[in-house]
């Protein structure tokens, strides 16, 4: 069955599960992820954004409806609304509230950084999450943890080298990788770091402005972490203004240390496009260990 049938067999099941009748007929598809089908579908009470996927992808739908309900209870940064998830007539499926993604402008900017810092104030009473969620498709372990650097070094190096060896990643971006995590306590050094809520993949095709200009967020791998985490992700591929930093800055500082830490932070990344997509993230994950042994 073509995906357009499998969502015109779905639609009446998806409809009656969140309250709205689907219109799947006139159905438009939507580009931009690489995980999962997404749709814009004509529904009462306007358009639903809906994502689908085989029935086995469920799990990465009800986690990233858990990390959008966490950062809506956070109350700082707007995200869809979630109007449900499931699995129905041999699909798996997550309905949001529509939104139009616009760029944004100096303000939008300014804004955003200014609420993700505010986001990064609140407190938390541990590293992890309530649940395991995932980066991609890569498994995300949450399991809580009153240390930083235990925390990182185990459930977000660790991880992403485990899934490494069992990809058959080359041994020599394995020895060096199981080294520098090793080393993660004396990277991180004596830095104090409170838990705060994090976005988990904040690059610049996970956040839009609304046709005012607001920012919102969406796609989170969210948990609670160091906030220069986040930071340094939204350095790896770019999409964010001087205006941004400049905002997130007046409250959040940059301290001592603060380029090795990014440099670390978004290892994890690296090491994750490399398990996802191979090609030259594995040689990039490779200098970035190399360069934070050097380091050490």
């Amino acid at each position: 069955m073509s995906s357009g049938g499998a969502l015109a067999a779905a639609a009446p099941h998806i409809g009656q599960a969140i309250g709205r009748r689907l219109d799947p007929e006139r159905a438009e598809s939507v580009g931009g992820g690489c995980i999962h089908a997404a749709w814009r579908v004509p529904a009462e009470n306007g358009p639903v954004f809906l994502k689908t996927n085989a029935p086995g992808a469920a799990w990465l739908f009800e986690a990233e409806a858990d990390g959008l309900a966490g950062l809506a209870e956070a109350g700082c940064i707007r995200v869809p609304a979630v109007l449900g998830t499931g699995s129905d007539a041999g699909m798996s499926w997550l309905a949001l509230e529509w939104m139009d993604c616009r760029s944004g402008n100096h303000a939008s900017h300014r804004r955003l950084g200014e609420r993700l810092a505010a986001l990064h104030c609140l407190p938390r009473e541990a590293f992890g999450w309530r649940r395991d969620n995932a980066i991609g498709s890569t498994p995300q372990p949450n399991t809580p943890s009153s240390d930083w650097a235990e925390f990182f070094a185990e459930r977000r190096l660790g991880y992403q080298l485990d899934v490494a060896a069992r990809g058959g990643a080359p041994a020599r971006l394995l020895d060096s990788g199981r080294r520098l995590q090793e080393a993660v306590p004396a990277i991180l050094g004596d830095r104090q770091v409170a838990p705060a809520l994090l976005h988990g993949d904040l690059w610049g095709g996970n956040w839009a402005a609304d046709e005012a200009g607001e920012p919102f967020l969406f796609d989170p791998a969210v948990y609670c972490g160091d906030p220069e985490a986040d930071i340094a992700m939204t350095r790896l591929f770019g999409g964010f203004s001087r205006e941004f930093y400049g905002a997130y800055e007046a409250t959040w500082p940059r301290a001592a240390g603060y380029e090795t830490r990014i440099a670390l932070y978004q290892l994890y990344h690296l090491l994750n496009h490399a398990n996802l997509f191979g090609g030259g993230y594995v040689a990039q994950s490779e200098s970035a260990i190399g360069a934070l042994l050097a380091r050490v």
